[in-house]
């Protein structure tokens, strides 16, 4: 499985050295005066998390104390709905909030290690999911902005380093997102046939650093460890008909994989019950309805469940229900008739925790996973599972986990959790680093869907400008990009701007016309720059 170090790109032959932390620290005892100069202010990471920040940013540029504000955000997405709709936030009386007023020289510059934008959208979303990527369309305006410039190709901590945003910038975003995996920490997890998620994911997404995956489905059954909408995403692209994918942006290489799959069942593994899954009723749906596959639930899992749930809040209660009606309930007739028809099935299996990869009889790859049984104790938020002493083994020839997402630390002069996998902040607010914030999942963890992050990047960016107003930012003009560009030049890195983007995102579509595609996308990061003439 990959190294959960800090890993530097094989593509490129640039140098890499990691320079020292800028000597001077910057001061922050004087008020900042936008009268005076530009707020130059730097994002870290063009996912969704460096995007909304970005945005905020640009909007609402100034503060108001003391007053009730009601400040127009996107609405909150529970099952697909359109995240460029508008609802009121209520902030409260007390405290100081900014109000939606544009200062028109404010800057943002957003940095980005791999050489296109989008992060987590282009890279994580399924490629059957193309609703989801319309937020792009609300991002590129973002870039589009006069006071906003992309900089791709360009890794934070190594071409640059923090200290050095810091000197360049007013005020610096870490906005990067997980990159690692969490790991399963057991017995046989390294062996062939074990991979994470995430690098399934990235692999049929087009990732670079995924494109050697080469997944073995030549196995008859897959086992995913987790219960969550990734591990929904994962079973669903193996057990989709490629016919299926054809008309979608996953990568030409890994349609060409799934083609040959002989993958017929995939087994969903989780420790607690199904009242604890963290999948949502949208994923669950396509699962059932999934063209050629059938689900298979065990009726024993939801005994007494009827009752356990009228108290539950709506949206579990309404996934539960579902849950509980595909177990129990008698299809009707059509809906039988498309089972029976079904040459590929998926199941869930509850109250198991994986304590043992096993290999096969030569041990050159994973033939299995061997599971401890395991009961439910406590009530509610504490409920967890223990195990009973009992042991299966589900034999296998693929297995994925998914367990969740980490992040990783960027650089030594950030303060970084490693147990929880996050920047230590208060609402945003690097601890002990003033001028220095995080917002999306390197600030509260790899949890929610995209209008979470806009959520969470927004607040991130009220903190910002109230303590711009406050005069907690540097005093002074900073140079911002172009000190940053005289560095990046000495050292031999090229970074890609939007417009460069562009002209891949074009040759994307260009390709893709082809065989009906929405575009091919380009995975190799040196062709990338070859076309741009870099």
């Amino acid at each position: 499985m990959a190294s959960r170090c800090w890993r530097w790109w094989g593509w490129s032959a640039r140098p890499r050295t990691r320079l020292p932390p800028a000597g001077s620290t910057p001061s922050f005892r004087h008020h900042f005066s936008t009268q005076e100069k530009t707020p130059q202010i730097c994002v870290v990471g063009s996912g969704p998390a460096g995007f909304y920040t970005a945005q905020h940013l640009l909007k609402r540029m100034e503060a108001l104390c003391s007053q009730p504000r009601v400040l127009n955000s996107p609405a909150l997405s529970g099952e697909g709905e359109d995240l460029g709709a508008s609802q009121p936030l209520s902030l409260g009386p007390t405290s100081c909030h900014p109000v939606p007023q544009q200062h028109p020289q404010a800057h943002v510059d957003i940095y980005e290690k791999q050489p296109v934008p989008f992060g987590l959208v282009r890279f994580g979303v399924a490629p059957d999911h193309p609703e989801v990527k319309n937020v792009i369309n609300t991002f590129t305006q973002t870039a589009h902005s006069g006071r906003c410039a992309f900089w791709g190709n360009v890794e934070v901590g190594r071409d640059v380093t923090v200290p050095e945003l810091r000197e360049a910038y007013h005020a610096v975003v870490l906005s990067y997102g997980a990159e690692d995996h969490r790991a399963l920490e057991i017995p046989g997890e390294e062996l062939p046939g074990v991979c994470s998620a995430r690098a399934f994911v990235g692999w049929y997404n087009g990732l670079p650093e995924n494109q050697e995956l080469e997944p073995d489905l030549s196995c008859d059954t897959a086992v995913i460890l987790g219960q969550g909408n990734v591990a929904l995403d994962v079973a669903r692209i193996l057990l989709t008909p490629p016919e299926h994918l054809e008309r979608t942006d996953i990568t030409k290489a890994a349609l060409g994989v799934l083609r040959q799959s002989r993958v017929k069942t995939v087994w969903l593994v989780g420790r607690r019950g199904p009242l604890q899954v963290a999948f949502t009723i949208k994923e669950l749906r396509e699962m059932i309805q999934l063209p050629g596959a059938r689900p298979i639930l065990d009726p024993v899992d939801f005994l007494g469940l009827q009752d356990k749930i009228k108290e539950v809040p709506r949206p579990r209660k309404r996934l539960t229900e579902l849950l509980l009606r595909t177990a129990t309930e008698k299809p009707g007739p059509e809906e039988a008739a498309r089972q029976a028809s079904a040459s590929r099935a998926w199941g869930l299996r509850f109250f198991r925790s994986p304590q043992q990869v096993l290999p096969s009889p030569d041990g050159r790859r994973a033939a299995g996973v061997r599971l401890a049984v395991t009961r439910l104790e406590g009530v509610d938020e504490a409920t967890r599972a223990v195990p009973t002493g009992d042991m299966e083994d589900l034999p296998c020839g693929l297995v994925l986990s998914s367990i969740g997402y980490k992040s990783r630390p960027v650089d030594p002069s950030v303060p970084f959790d490693s147990k929880l996998g996050v920047i230590p902040n208060v609402e945003g607010r690097v601890m002990d680093v003033p001028g220095l914030y995080c917002s999306g999942w390197v600030k509260r963890g790899p949890t929610g869907v995209i209008a979470t992050t806009m959520t969470d990047s927004f607040l991130t960016g009220q903190m910002l400008l109230q303590d711009l107003k406050a005069g907690l930012l540097p005093s002074g003009p900073r140079p911002g990009y172009a000190a940053i560009q005289a560095l990046l030049s000495s050292r031999g890195v090229r970074p890609v701007s939007f417009s460069d983007w562009e002209k891949l995102d074009a040759e994307e579509v260009v390709r893709g016309q082809g065989t009906g595609k929405p575009r091919e996308k380009l995975v190799d990061p040196q062709e990338m720059l070859r076309l741009l003439g870099h």
